[in-house]
């Protein structure tokens, strides 16, 4: 009889335990469902030192999970650790899926593309406008003496060092790491062009010109004759009487609107950007110059051009000459042929 009572205890607590755990797992299946099938997901943000129970409870805040309290105990379970950044996160995904995107750190990014040519200050609208950083912050990061010092970048500012690329950058990215990957993404860059200047001061004296090039070229195929003439300029001591110096020292140092075209008064602007007033490269680059720039910079075409002009405007195509002689007369036919209609 005591047998009978032992087994009949023993199976009463068998079946009690096996309904919990049934029990159980009802309710967690339930709470690790899909809040929705046809929600839109979200961005979601998670703080650094941010604990787990208040992270979870912002999930089902926003209606992302059905329970922070299945939320937050299948994060222990499974010992996730939740990552601080912005995640894009769906009602629709289960609850452990959600975790595991957080866990994972698979941060939501944001895309962004910087044209080639661009300035420091244009660079940083363009990083606002894509909501990357503000305008403000990314200038005063590319400032930051320790920036500057740890990639040994002379003058001010990291003007010219800021390679022109398709970028990632994770939401709530700090402005330093964001011009910290623009920069190593030069340095990387310039190592796949040949002829990369050997020195330090050489370098800095090429990505100078290749910020004039950059402005300059229309048609990369001429971007190392426009080199060519700049260089050759520099060897005998020439002005390099760059308009683009000139858009420069009006746009970014004055701060006034680029100017429909330039004034024989715009070219004695006192500055050491001018390069109508001053022989040699001026102080610091003028933009951020491409691969194609920087290849010119590096790799100069061998001629004796001392000048060029725009000669086809449609094709964005220059003529090449030696002499002021032959870049007046150029001039001069290109001049009589557009008052003719053709």
């Amino acid at each position: 009889m005591k047998n009978i009572k032992v087994l009949t205890r023993f199976v009463f607590i068998f079946f009690l335990l096996l309904a919990l755990a049934c029990a159980f797992f009802i309710a967690a299946y339930y709470a690790n469902r899909p809040v929705s099938l046809a929600g839109d997901s979200v961005l979601y943000s998670i703080s650094r030192g941010q604990t787990v129970l208040s992270i979870a409870v912002g999930l089902e805040d926003q209606g992302i999970v059905r329970s922070a309290a299945f939320a937050s105990l299948l994060t222990r379970v499974c010992e996730y650790s939740l990552k601080a950044g912005t995640y894009r996160l769906s009602p629709r995904m289960p609850t452990d899926a959600i975790l595991k995107v957080i866990h994972d750190g698979r941060q939501e990014s944001i895309r962004v593309t910087i044209p080639e040519g661009l300035s420091l200050t244009k660079t940083s609208r363009h990083l606002e406008k894509a909501g990357v950083v503000s305008s403000a912050d990314f200038i005063s990061a590319c400032r930051s003496p320790e920036l500057l010092q740890r990639f040994s970048i002379p003058g001010p500012s990291a003007e010219g060092f800021l390679f022109p690329d398709t970028y990632k950058f994770t939401y709530g990215m700090q402005p330093s790491k964001v011009a910290a990957i623009m920069i190593e993404n030069f340095f990387t860059k310039i190592d796949e062009i040949p002829n990369v200047p050997k020195t330090h001061k050489k370098l800095v004296d090429s990505v100078i010109l290749a910020s004039i090039i950059e402005r300059e070229y229309r048609v990369a195929a001429e971007a190392p004759l426009i080199a060519s003439v700049f260089s050759n300029r520099l060897t005998i001591g020439m002005g390099l009487q760059s308009c683009s110096t000139i858009e420069y020292i009006i746009t970014e140092i004055q701060g006034k609107p680029h100017p429909a075209r330039l004034l024989s008064s715009d070219l004695e602007i006192p500055s050491d950007y001018n390069t109508y007033l001053w022989a040699g490269l001026p102080p610091g680059p003028i933009s951020n110059p491409g691969k194609v720039a920087l290849s010119a910079a590096f790799n100069p075409s061998r001629t004796r051009y001392l000048y060029f002009r725009l000669t086809d405007p449609a094709q964005g195509t220059h003529s090449f000459t030696q002499s002021l002689d032959e870049h007046v007369s150029v001039g001069r036919q290109f001049y009589l042929k557009k008052a003719a209609g053709n």
